[in-house]
């Protein structure tokens, strides 16, 4: 093996997320000076997340009050869940209020609220800018809760449709009874009580209609009392107007996300084999769910202290710069090969 040419390889690879590095950062300060609202961050921030919370209100409460169906409420408020979603990644990177902790941490407990599925973002905070710091490692706690370096099968789909059930995969797959120690200690802290709640939910709603159109093709009539019943049909409500869009937007997120990340044999500090832009015609319905993610993220990637929506505005031209520099962009072999960047998969 020619150790001199791998390490040529290693330094263009630098050179080249440098100049990407520069050239995004440039053409965004530009975008700033040309139209002045985007630079005032915080004020967007908020107004972006207030009208996507006030959109998702107004939608509960024409499903409640029998203006638009189960569906629609469900397809909208996941919607309005994907924007917020990156509203609070920005918060996360201190993005919004930043000399300004009341305010940031009123967002912060916005976003968690309506997205109970997801880790407390206080939590997450830590477990993001390690992502950051180590990403594609056995370090990078994130990505593997996303299955990351799973080999794809129903495990792998179970994992991504439900955090608590990825949470309990990686605690059995830690290293040693200290580490399951303190995975579990960290859960509790990231999931203890809304997502253990949305899990809930979700299951005693899947259990409890299975049941109602199974039992009569069996033969066995069930008789629910009215107490259970009544909950039933507040889970009802509470299914449709939270948990079903929150099920759909996660899932949405994290398929393409576990996707389009680099895990297990990338090099440690190359940007550039971190990520790749994930934006196929056939993911359409994924990226439109999860706000653009998997042909946006990686340019977060590179740049990281841009808001969301400046991100979207420059997508154009920093793909072009991206794909010059030699960053992946479609490549769904990642799929066989379990998110490995060469082409031999670790076992």
């Amino acid at each position: 093996m020619n150790t001199t040419n791998i390490n040529i390889d290693k330094q263009d690879d630098r050179i080249k997320s440098q100049k990407i590095r520069k050239a995004i950062s440039n053409h965004c300060k530009e975008m700033e000076r040309k139209y002045g609202i985007l630079k005032h961050q915080d004020a967007l921030g908020l107004g972006i997340l207030s009208f996507s919370i006030g959109i998702f209100i107004v939608s509960s409460l024409c499903y409640l009050n029998g203006y638009i169906a189960w569906w629609g409420c469900i397809i909208i408020n996941a919607l309005c869940l994907s924007v917020v979603h990156e509203i609070e990644h920005d918060l996360i990177h201190s993005l919004y209020f930043k000399r300004n902790r009341v305010m940031h941490n009123i967002m912060m407990a916005i976003v968690w609220s309506v997205r109970p599925s997801t880790a407390n973002p206080w939590v997450r905070r830590k477990i993001h800018l390690r992502h950051h710091q180590m990403p594609g490692t056995y370090e990078d706690l994130e990505e593997r809760l996303l299955s990351n370096g799973q080999r794809w099968g129903l495990l792998r789909l179970w994992m991504i449709s439900d955090f608590i059930v990825a949470t309990a995969v990686v605690i059995l797959q830690a290293k040693s009874r200290e580490e399951k120690r303190k995975l579990f200690k960290k859960a509790l802290k990231a999931f203890f009580p809304l997502s253990v709640l949305h899990s809930l939910i979700a299951y005693s709603f899947i259990i409890f209609h299975l049941i109602n159109i199974v039992s009569p093709l069996l033969g066995v009539a069930i008789t629910w009392s009215e107490m259970t019943l009544k909950v039933f049909n507040v889970i009802d409500v509470v299914m449709v107007i939270i948990t079903a869009p929150n099920i759909l937007w996660s899932f949405c997120l994290h398929f393409v996300s576990s996707n389009m990340h680099y895990y297990g044999d990338n090099e440690s500090g190359n940007t550039i084999q971190e990520t790749q832009v994930l934006n196929p015609w056939w993911l359409l319905p994924f990226n439109l769910f999860c706000f653009n993610f998997g042909s946006t993220h990686a340019i977060h990637h590179f740049v990281v202290n841009e808001p969301f929506y400046i991100r979207q505005l420059s997508a154009p031209f920093a793909h072009k710069v991206m794909k010059d520099m030699g960053v992946r962009f479609n490549d769904v072999k990642t799929f066989n090969r379990a998110n490995r960047w060469g082409e031999n998969i670790i076992k």
